[in-house]
């Protein structure tokens, strides 16, 4: 069962034998912190998520219950498409805003040719290294760990796929994006590199996951409507 912002009520029954909740995540919760906030609202352990976003990121959460659990690769394989905003001209240590900018260079002289002609570059199969602020393990341990004890970890480039990648506004220092790409992609990485080969720098200010295959954050429940989620007890029925 597909639980989205059109559900108004659900069986017990069919949370423990396994549903999908199309969850619409806020600013500021991490992506366990949703896992909770069901498991709770469901009295559920059995429930995981298909993919990661970080706390500053909002949109679309796939989460499993019961069996479905079992599927979660099946969601994690699926392209995925974002929405966000660039900032040129500075850089920051995680990439994204979370943490402080450590580097400040002039925007000035940067034209829509030159970033049409950057954006180019990142269509179809390219490498990325993965960035230190990510959840990736080194001798059990996170990377984003050892980044903040400013332990520098070696990482080996991973090929990933854009499959699309627009320029929505260019309104300097901004750049707002709609991308698609394979699993595995990390866009703030995209935000570092786009930047970087425009010889300014740059940073994800801002990011939205807007699909997960053919399910759309539109149909996704929020945290409101987590609340108001009717759960049927039919377990004795």
């Amino acid at each position: 069962m597909i639980i989205n912002k059109r559900t108004s009520k659900v069986n017990y029954s069919e949370l423990q034998t396994g549903s999908v909740f199309l969850f619409d995540k806020e600013k500021g919760k991490t992506s366990f912190d949703i896992i909770r906030d069901i498991r709770r609202k469901i009295n559920i352990k059995k429930v995981g998520h298909a993919g990661t976003l970080d706390p500053a990121a909002t949109g679309l959460l796939i989460v499993c219950t019961g069996k479905k659990t079992k599927e979660i690769y099946l969601f994690q394989e699926m392209p995925k498409s974002y929405t966000g905003i660039i900032t040129l001209g500075k850089t920051t240590p995680s990439m994204d805003a979370e943490t402080e900018p450590s580097e400040i260079k002039k925007v000035e002289g940067i034209s829509e040719e030159d970033i049409e002609k950057v954006r180019q570059s990142f269509l179809g199969e390219i490498e990325q290294i993965p960035p230190m602020y990510s959840a990736i393990k080194h001798k059990g341990q996170s990377l984003y760990k050892y980044a903040r004890k400013g332990i520098e970890i070696k990482r080996e480039p991973r090929k990933v796929s854009i499959y699309n990648f627009e320029i929505k506004k260019i309104n300097l220092p901004e750049i707002s994006f709609k991308i698609k790409c394979s699993k595995g992609t990390y866009i703030r990485v995209i935000a570092n590199d786009l930047g970087n080969t425009l010889g300014c720098g740059g940073y994800l200010s801002e990011l939205r996951r807007s699909q997960i295959g053919d399910y759309s954050v539109d149909e996704a429940i929020t945290s409101s409507d987590l609340q108001k989620l009717e759960i049927l007890d039919d377990v004795n029925c």
